[in-house]
């Protein structure tokens, strides 16, 4: 990998993975969602001579081709990911999430990119009907935003099979880290306690999750672009461990030594059919395509979290009082 794409790059796992990309000695062109107050999201002090940060949309598809020409990998990450806001807003998730991956395959196609990463997510499982769940799970769309997210998957898909494009669909389990936005659980429970709350508003605290630290994401990442046995594959992230919601709270107060208790919000509880209980991801393909393994233990992972966060100048980016959808 000489001169990268990445999409979605202002974002939490996107300016991550440019993090990583330029350490590895990669050209990146990163995209930033295009805004009059030209704000590169988490890109804003990231600096780097092999770095450059374009300003755009993935649903106009005379900027996708633009956007790709000379690029040997393409890495698409730019998506709509909040579930609560696909409840009332499922067309925007359809233009960016189902056409906007239309567009930077069909740019990719144009142009030959010589090798395009999809990003799934774990979402479209949908509750385990066995675990781990492995690659050939059945798809369950349980909220429009999964719904979206298996019709982009199947679109990149279909360039493999129809065009052979050399396309991969990563599907990451749950991230976590620095720079997630607190529409998530744990920066929701660390923000919370962080600003003197001891009242913690949840949701359902009964699901599972199988929890990636964004640093072992973005290797993950990098470990399939450089696989050629990986075109054409789905390919899970995961640790293959699980841990509910509320044990993940209760180590979070742990850690940050508080003393808290937690009263069920009724604005963040997913409708019934739409609550994806378990998920706990097979990574025995990553191992053996790539020999991917995660190295960050949940609980290093979220003390991590915790000091990034709870630093002065990152905690008052934060609004703990406002449920972020």
């Amino acid at each position: 990998m000489d001169n990268v794409v990445v999409t979605g790059a202002d974002g939490f796992i996107g300016s991550h993975l440019t993090e990583a990309l330029l350490k590895e000695g990669c050209n990146v062109t990163a995209l930033a969602q295009y805004n009059s107050f030209n704000n590169w999201g988490w890109l804003e002090g990231i600096s780097n001579p092999r770095l450059k940060v374009v300003t755009g949309d993935v649903r106009d598809p005379n900027f996708c081709r633009a956007l790709v020409e000379g690029a040997d990998t393409v890495f698409h990450l730019a998506a709509l990911i909040a579930i609560p806001y696909s409840y009332i807003a499922p067309d925007s998730y359809v233009d960016t999430n189902v056409k906007g991956t239309l567009n930077i395959c069909q740019a990719a196609k144009a142009a030959g990119t010589p090798r395009l990463l999809v990003t799934s997510t774990s979402e479209v499982y949908g509750t385990a009907q066995y675990v781990p769940i492995d690659e050939h799970h059945p798809k369950q769309p349980q909220s429009p935003y999964s719904a979206t997210k298996i019709g982009a998957d199947a679109i990149a898909l279909s360039f493999h099979n129809a065009f052979d494009l050399n396309v991969s669909v990563v599907r990451p389990f749950n991230t976590y880290g620095p720079r997630q936005s607190a529409r998530a659980i744990i920066p929701s429970i660390i923000t919370q306690i962080a600003s003197g709350i001891r009242e913690i508003k949840v949701g359902d605290l009964s699901p599972t999750r199988d929890f990636n630290y964004v640093e072992d994401t973005c290797r993950g990442f990098i470990a399939i672009a450089k696989c050629n046995d990986a075109a054409g594959e789905e390919i899970n992230i995961a640790t293959q461990r699980e841990v509910s919601m509320e044990t993940t709270l209760k180590t979070i107060a742990r850690l940050m030594d508080a003393d808290v208790k937690w009263v069920v919000d009724p604005e963040r509880l997913r409708p019934s059919g739409s609550e994806v209980f378990r998920l706990l991801g097979s990574n025995e393909k990553i191992k053996a395509l790539t020999g991917w393994e995660p190295e960050i233990p949940l609980e290093e992972g979220l003390k991590r979290t915790i000091n990034w966060i709870t630093s002065d100048n990152n905690l008052k980016n934060y609004k703990p009082n406002i449920y972020n959808r």
